[in-house]
């Protein structure tokens, strides 16, 4: 291995571990780029400030194509790892594969979060909370009783629109591209509506009826390969309230670009990744961590990676 403090890691590292001390993972499909090991091992110094048996916590990230999860998962568990992040492209396919699963991950069709239990993985998600919270932080939006348009169908979409009906929005508008995955989101999405009106528009062809003074939330992808359009006009919509878009990096898309232009309100995936972070940590530590200190440490680990 190399000097990385964070290297990426594989399957084949599993059989033979011996780490010392509890060890905590993101599982991902790539992962190199991944700011979480920063930012979670920023969070367990401050624990082990007051505690310093967390001084023994480790975070690493393994990069795991998705035939390589169920082995893993089994694995990570015999290894005795007390708990681990799924990230792209492996959140549904864990939920499926978890022992058990907490009423708001089943909600969501996705697990972003895995706790150790003695008879397997509990599947939880942070996501959805994680995002309702940097809505407030970043724009100061609350989702209840606001109308929004949700771009994207995958699983952070999941998790957002579960967060959404959760909250109390007004409407939920879900956009995508495909029809297939869209159509079968709405269906899952309906036992969770409370008298919510759920609407589904294809991306390539927004229609005039969205709604005014929405905030709008990109779970798409566009945006990471540093396109120049965004998922969405935001010229097409009327005065949205916000504009959230889930990537964090690069910080300023096309879609925050235009909505900078348009003098809307805007923020990046950052402070949802820090928030959500900071709640898978704290329930696998048993303590309560700081999300500003993640969102810092981050922040950090993003600029050290493009100086």
């Amino acid at each position: 291995m190399t000097g990385d403090p964070h290297p990426v890691l594989r399957l084949s590292d599993l059989p033979g571990w011996s780490a010392p001390g509890p060890s905590l993972g993101l599982l991902g499909h790539p992962v190199a780029h991944s700011v979480s090991p920063a930012m979670h091992t920023a969070a367990l110094a401050g624990l082990a400030a007051l505690e310093p048996r967390f001084a023994t916590w480790h975070y690493h990230r393994f990069d795991l194509p998705p035939a390589d999860l169920p082995r893993a998962l089994a694995l990570l568990h015999a290894r005795g790892f007390a708990g681990l992040n799924l990230t792209v492209p492996h959140k549904e396919a864990a939920l499926a594969l978890a022992a058990s699963a907490d009423d708001f991950a089943r909600a969501a069709g996705a697990a972003n979060t895995l706790l150790r239990t003695a008879t397997g993985w509990h599947a939880a998600n942070t996501d959805g909370p994680g995002l309702a919270a940097a809505l407030r932080s970043e724009l100061h939006l609350p989702l209840a009783g606001r109308p929004v348009i949700l771009l994207g169908a995958g699983g952070a979409a999941r998790a957002a629109a579960a967060q959404c009906l959760g909250e109390g929005v007004a409407a939920l508008w879900i956009g995508n591209r495909g029809p297939d995955r869209l159509a079968a989101l709405v269906r899952d999405l309906q036992p969770l509506a409370r008298n919510q009106p759920i609407q589904a528009f294809s991306l390539s062809e927004p229609p005039a009826a969205l709604p005014e003074e929405a905030i709008v939330i990109n779970s798409t992808s566009v945006g990471l390969r540093h396109e120049t359009t965004g998922p969405i006009d935001l010229r097409r919509l009327r005065a949205p309230a916000g504009v959230f878009d889930m990537i964090y990096n690069p910080p300023v898309t096309a879609l925050l670009r235009q909505a900078a232009a348009l003098g809307l309100p805007h923020a990046d995936g950052l402070s949802m990744l820090a928030q959500q972070g900071a709640q898978a940590l704290s329930r696998w530590t048993g303590r309560p961590v700081s999300a500003a200190v993640m969102h810092q440490a981050a922040r950090t680990a993003l600029a050290a990676a493009s100086s």
